[in-house]
């Protein structure tokens, strides 16, 4: 069977700008500092994720994952190299993503499920599940700039979990709600696990990581130094961490 996403000899390079206004700019220059720097923020990362694949990305803050993830759903483009990904992807990179501040719960719904590649059809032939799973009903015809970051979380998570995608990334948004929902969310990870989808999972929770993945991608530095057990990623995460912490005090 072909892999769900290949990630070849792919790099990018951010720029980081230290002056944003014409003051900035011009006390920069007198003074001859920089007006802005770069930095890789992926440098020659190659992967490959087969189908049903439950993959775990670690690393410290600054280390790439994040990037990756938003290379693999397209959101961001190398600079170098190349990102192939077979099916259809739905990913939460970020807490409501996707979800328009001024619409209401059930116009996000539509709006956010067209985005992710369903037709109106399917949307309507879900649409009550997609409620029910994420506990927001009461607020269904509210606009979603009035909803809590847990809220915005459900909502989000919900859509994205109904789309049927072959591969589903997720980015830290499971740190936010409550635990009875972040439980919920996780037996939704497993059962489409077990329906053989592919998912590359980023978080700081290891413990949980470990119990979700087999595979563990570890990262630094935008490089990819380990590509194994999950349980031995999270080892080396947890090494990396005290390791900053004993530098440059703990990691936020």
């Amino acid at each position: 069977m072909s892999p769900s996403i290949i990630v070849d000899s792919v790099s990018k390079r951010f720029t980081l700008r230290h002056a944003r206004s014409v003051k900035e700019m011009t006390v920069r220059v007198l003074r001859r500092e920089p007006l802005s720097d770069s930095f890789m923020a992926l440098d020659d990362v190659s992967l490959t994720f087969e189908p049903g694949e439950t993959v775990a990305l670690m690393g410290l803050n600054g280390s790439g994952k994040s990037t990756l993830l938003k290379m693999i759903s397209g959101v961001l483009v190398p600079d170098q190299g190349s990102v192939l990904v077979r099916g259809r992807v739905a990913g939460l990179l970020d807490v409501g993503a996707g979800l328009h501040p001024e619409l209401t719960g059930r116009e996000n719904v539509y709006l956010n499920g067209a985005i992710l590649g369903m037709t109106e059809a399917e949307i309507d032939r879900r649409f009550d599940e997609i409620v029910e799973f994420s506990e927001v009903r009461r607020f269904l015809d509210n606009q979603v700039k009035f909803y809590s970051s847990g809220m915005f979380m459900r909502l989000a998570f919900s859509i994205a979990a109904h789309t049927d995608p072959d591969i589903f990334l997720i980015d830290e948004v499971l740190a936010v709600g409550d635990p009875p929902f972040r439980e919920k969310c996780l037996e939704r990870i497993r059962m489409m696990r077990g329906e053989g989808r592919t998912m590359v999972i980023v978080a700081h929770d290891i413990k949980m990581l470990t119990r979700l993945c087999d595979r563990g991608v570890m990262m630094r530095q935008g490089r990819v130094t380990f590509d194994g057990d999950a349980v031995a990623a999270g080892r080396l995460w947890r090494e990396d961490r005290q390791e900053r912490r004993l530098t440059s005090g703990p990691a936020r």
